[in-house]
């Protein structure tokens, strides 16, 4: 195949659908299944990618082996079943990215499911990004209203990942690991798909079933940083360490917690794939935080490095990129449109302004669960004559930034990038063709 004879976008697109592939769950379940117990084999979970596991262990799980349990996923993210495959695994489905009361019913029945566990049965925890929305159980002293309002304030805050989650397990009575303590003395096997820059178990989904090493304080002190209120009540319980997550020591802190399908093996698929077609290719990250448009501004400068023939990255070439970027939702004037979009359009936005029509470069960015922020779409695309076509309907780059209107932007020019759910999430997808 002859790389310079391809369709830039409709490439580009390959390489995402490659790296979605690499992490689907029925591709990465079989190896990490432990043996079937003396007892039963309950599984509990949570995450986006959620209905797909639980589909995945109903395939590979022995027929005549007892299964049951519950795990929650977002609203339509759960994959048609399969033909001939008989539901053992019930899926009930809530919000995200700001918790719901059925995510709080479905939750206090998983807590409750654990109930009466014998060192004999095995609790199979299946675990993925999303969760710490799904899996939501206000502590004591902290109501549903207040879980959502924090969560809005932290989303629009530009709080990182690790941030937000260190401030909802202590705001939880099943996060941070407190859902393992829950299932003693059973054994607990986590299956994890990363959707955390480095893979920290503890971050993905605030850490459900792993011994958390942050702290009161941590928590309050993120909350003063990004000045979010809490009621006198949450702050002295923090104060006080009453709501302090289970620390490393316990007895049940070894238990076991696999990694089946991590953003650096999407984006390794995706390279080899650039590769086959005769391209070189280069994964800068799958570790990359930051302002999404800030992230945009210094991938648009690798890029037309690239193109003119200078720096390190050698033209025809792909330059991939992964991790969890954040948006900054900017203060408006009342009276003004909301902005809508989410950080991978964001950061589209941020590269197209940068690149300043740069010929020869093309780009798409999206997250790989297929939604993007809270809109209906993954992403969006970036082409050479972006600017140009924008600039023909009166969009201006910088106005669509200053009120977060990435996906008002790309819309109008049919450059968003929709996928429907893709029942994974191995976080943001980056990825710029030079040719």
């Amino acid at each position: 195949m002859n790389a310079f004879t391809l369709d830039p976008q409709a490439f580009l697109a390959t390489l995402y659908q490659a790296a979605v592939q690499r992490a689907l769950p029925l591709h990465n379940t079989a190896a990490w299944l432990p043996p079937p117990p003396k007892g039963r084999t309950l599984v509990l979970g949570a995450g986006k990618a959620g209905g797909a596991m639980a589909q995945a262990v109903e395939a590979l799980w022995p027929a005549d082996q007892p299964l049951s349990g519950l795990v929650i996923t977002r609203y339509h993210h759960t994959p048609p079943r399969p033909a001939g495959l008989p539901a053992r695994i019930e899926v009930v489905e809530a919000a995200h990215p700001v918790p719901d009361a059925a995510g709080l019913a479905a939750s206090e029945r998983i807590l409750a499911l654990t109930q009466g566990l014998t060192k004999d049965d095995l609790v199979l925890c299946l675990i993925s990004g999303g969760g710490s929305s799904l899996l939501t159980l206000p502590a004591e002293g902290v109501s549903l209203q207040d879980k959502q309002r924090i969560n809005r304030d932290l989303l629009h805050s530009g709080a990182n990942i690790t941030e937000m989650n260190c401030v909802r397990k202590h705001l939880s009575r099943i996060k941070g690991g407190r859902l393992a303590a829950a299932c003693a003395p059973a054994q607990v096997v986590t299956l994890t798909i990363s959707d955390v820059p480095g893979d920290d178990p503890s971050v993905i989904a605030s850490g459900p079933t792993v011994c958390d090493h942050t702290t009161c304080a941590d928590a309050l002190a993120i909350l003063q940083r990004y000045r979010i209120a809490v009621s006198a009540e949450v702050e002295a319980a923090l104060l006080s360490g009453a709501l302090e997550t289970p620390k490393l020591g316990i007895a049940w802190h070894e238990q076991p917690v696999h990694l089946i399908a991590t953003p650096q093996q999407s984006l390794e698929a995706a390279a080899q794939v650039a590769r086959a077609a005769g391209l070189n290719a280069y994964v800068l990250s799958d570790e990359i935080e930051g302002e999404s448009r800030e992230v945009g501004k210094v991938h648009a400068a690798l890029a037309r490095a690239s193109a003119r023939g200078l720096g390190p990255f050698q033209k025809p070439c792909v330059i991939l990129s992964g991790g969890e970027t954040t948006v900054t939702v900017r203060a408006q004037a009342v009276g003004t449109v909301k902005g809508r979009g989410g950080r991978a359009g964001e950061f589209c936005l941020g590269l197209a302004e940068a690149l300043q029509a740069q010929p020869g470069v093309w780009a798409l960015a999206a997250d790989t669960d297929g939604i993007d922020g809270s809109e209906d779409n993954a992403g969006a695309r970036v082409a050479p004559d972006t600017l140009a076509r924008a600039a023909a309907l009166g969009l201006k780059p910088s106005a669509h930034l200053d009120r977060n209107d990435a996906y008002g932007f790309f819309e109008p020019l049919g450059d968003l990038v929709v996928t429907g759910p893709t029942f994974t999430n191995v976080n943001d997808f980056r990825a710029l063709l030079v040719l």
